[in-house]
């Protein structure tokens, strides 16, 4: 039988990978193409006021937190012998660990903080070029990151309900 703070961190490991894997969706499916739709100078000026704002108390937990606690949810579980559901939730961490927040730290951050250093142009062509040259490689990796922060929460999702396939000892 699962204890209560067992039960709570597996739904707060539930919960913060819904919210990254959220996060990361949404500027899949709104965000970046609202901006690829604005004007190239305004489009430069949104990104690089949302990547100064990003980095904020209600943000840290989702990105940073979600890692710990899939993998704290997985020790909990391996030592209450629940194996199946320890090694999902331990999937589950390191997949959104390295191929979600080590992505972001080392693809879209430092394309993130080069946009930052960047005087928007007055000249729309050149504005153009600058976001032509960030916006759909940018794109590429958040879709990366998507897709790997989807499974890692498909991941956690699948240890919590292993939790109801283990057989019930006499």
């Amino acid at each position: 039988m699962l204890r209560p703070k067992t039960t709570a961190l597996i739904m707060i490991s539930l919960l913060l990978s819904a919210a990254i894997f959220g996060f990361f969706y949404a500027w899949v499916c709104s965000t970046m193409w609202g901006l690829d739709a604005a004007d190239p100078r305004i489009a430069i000026q949104a990104m690089q006021a949302m990547n100064a704002s990003v980095r904020n108390a209600v943000f840290a937990p989702a990105f940073f937190g979600t890692p710990i606690v899939l993998g704290t949810t997985a020790i909990v579980l391996w030592r209450q012998s629940f194996g199946t559901s320890a090694a999902l939730f331990a999937a589950s961490a390191l997949v959104y660990f390295g191929l979600g927040l080590l992505v972001t730290m080392f693809v879209n951050v430092p394309m993130n903080e080069a946009l930052g250093l960047i005087v928007v142009p007055s000249a729309v062509t050149e504005a153009q070029e600058i976001w032509n040259n960030y916006s759909p490689r940018w794109q590429f990796w958040n879709q990366f990151r998507t897709v790997t922060s989807g499974l890692s929460f498909i991941l956690a999702i699948a240890g919590a309900l292993a939790i109801c396939q283990r057989p019930i000892s006499a």
